[in-house]
């Protein structure tokens, strides 16, 4: 039995750059876009797509107060250092804002299917050759990794169709007919494939982060709008139907003022050899946050301390080293986000931690909301204030309310919105190349801070 459920999302996309030591500029801008998604619920078992519109309405001015409209609109960032410490500045470039998007409608029919190429068979590679497989609005040609033997599995996995198979991704840039590619690998690889896949003409949906470096983030974005392509992040958190109905009720001023956030994301492993907690975690809190508060960090700091990369980076292979970010690859990282309105969240970073964490929440003067991905109801709203009586503060209006979600995949949503995307050749409304670009500016400020041992980094309109 189809549910439809209509949800208010508004996205902060933007473009963000942070000047090297030699001063080298990049450019820069934010996209505020106003948007509604109506869809049905997906079966999750079956992988069945729904129908989904999106209907664009036109953006207003950028404001986190709460009240019961979404707001947004487009804003130049300008990343400058605290004193001392060297920074950058980010310059806004020409770029269409303002106007509504176009709606976007599909159907589950077979009808204009995309060609995909799949690049990386890794863990998270191997549910989106699933996903894609599947897809009514999807053909799948062909899977490249470097490793023969996941070829091998993809193979015996998909004895039903024909899909070439490659050890060597630049091979399968020239299959006729080919539309788009899912760049799932390592992002030390991103900028080169993605580059030579835009300039193939293709759309990409690669994984986060973007890349590791601002300057070639915005490259990559500057690149896809001058071929008219489409590139799109998969950053799945921004599809889960907790984060979506929890932004509404930010927005819609259930929590009152709001006066700080904090999260917790740990875990026993992996351990990555290519970059830190913080590049390997961050990303997926800042953008809850971002994307709740509608809104991005003015000033952002970081510390860590590292157990087990104890070895200087001259003593490491130089094939580990992707984007270093401290003296050594810091096991756990704390990082302070401050936003405009005076609002910090903190979020604690551990891939060295038994106790699984996986929570984050906003703390308002009526109430928290607690996003805990763990728990048997991952969305929950507290509500209750104090007030003075005869010179005490007491509790009143305490209640625990249970926010309840429709059983939306998120990973089979971002499927069903780049293939929308590709078929109508529509910029992505919720986590295009360029929002991905503004994170990498934040992580990128936030590695800044953690190299100088803690110094804020201030991101200044």
């Amino acid at each position: 039995m189809e549910m439809p459920v209509t949800k208010s999302l508004t996205n902060v996309t933007a473009n963000a750059a942070t000047n090297s030591a030699t001063n080298a500029a990049t450019h820069v801008v934010t996209h505020v876009v106003t948007h509604v998604a109506t869809h049905t619920v997906m079966d999750p078992l079956t992988g069945e797509s729904p129908t989904v519109q999106l209907a664009g309405e036109s953006p207003r001015r950028p404001s986190i107060k709460l009240d019961r409209s979404v707001r947004g609109n487009a804003a130049s960032l300008m990343v400058s250092p605290a004193p001392n410490f060297s920074g950058s500045r980010l310059i806004t470039p020409e770029r269409p804002v303002g106007q509504p998007f176009q709606a976007l409608q599909y159907t589950s029919e077979r009808s204009e299917s995309v060609k995909v190429a799949l690049f990386g068979l890794g863990r998270w590679g191997s549910h989106w050759l699933r996903k894609f497989a599947d897809h009514p609005q999807a053909e799948l040609v062909a899977v490249v990794d470097p490793c023969v033997d996941r070829l091998e599995l993809a193979q015996q996995g998909l004895t039903d169709r024909a899909i070439a198979t490659y050890t060597d991704w630049r091979k399968a840039l020239e299959i006729p007919g080919l539309a788009a590619v899912a760049i799932i690998t390592p992002a030390s690889t991103h900028y080169e494939m993605i580059q030579t896949a835009l300039q193939h003409n293709l759309h990409v949906l690669a994984e986060k982060p973007l890349t590791l470096e601002t300057a070639k983030a915005i490259e990559l974005c500057q690149l896809a709008d001058q071929q008219q392509r489409q590139l799109v992040i998969d950053h799945t958190y921004l599809f889960n139907a907790a984060v979506q109905r929890g932004r509404c009720l930010v927005q819609q001023g259930q929590l009152g003022q709001l006066r700080y956030g904090y999260a917790s994301r740990t875990h026993l492993g992996p351990v990555r050899h290519d970059v830190d907690a913080l590049w390997d975690l961050a990303i997926h809190d800042i953008a809850i946050f971002n994307h709740w508060l509608n809104d991005v960090p003015v000033r952002v700091q970081a510390q860590g301390h590292q157990w087990l990369h104890l070895e200087p980076w001259e003593t490491l292979k130089q094939s580990d080293l992707s984007h270093p970010s401290s003296p050594g690859l810091a096991d756990l990282v704390w990082i302070k986000l401050t936003y405009a309105s005076g609002f910090e969240a903190i979020v604690q970073l551990c891939w060295a931690n038994p106790d699984k964490q996986r929570r984050l929440s906003l703390v308002g003067s009526e109430g928290s909301l607690v996003f805990d991905e763990l728990a048997a109801f991952p969305l929950t709203l507290w509500q209750g204030q104090l007030c003075r009586q005869a010179g005490q503060f007491v509790p009143q209006n305490q209640q625990q309310q249970v926010i309840e979600l429709e059983p939306i995949e998120p990973l089979q949503a971002v499927c069903d919105h780049f293939l929308s995307c590709v078929r109508h050749n529509q910029p992505s409304e919720i986590s295009s190349g360029w929002l991905g670009a503004e994170l990498v500016t934040i992580l990128a400020a936030l590695s800044q801070s953690l190299q100088a041992g803690g110094v804020p980094i201030a991101i200044s309109h």
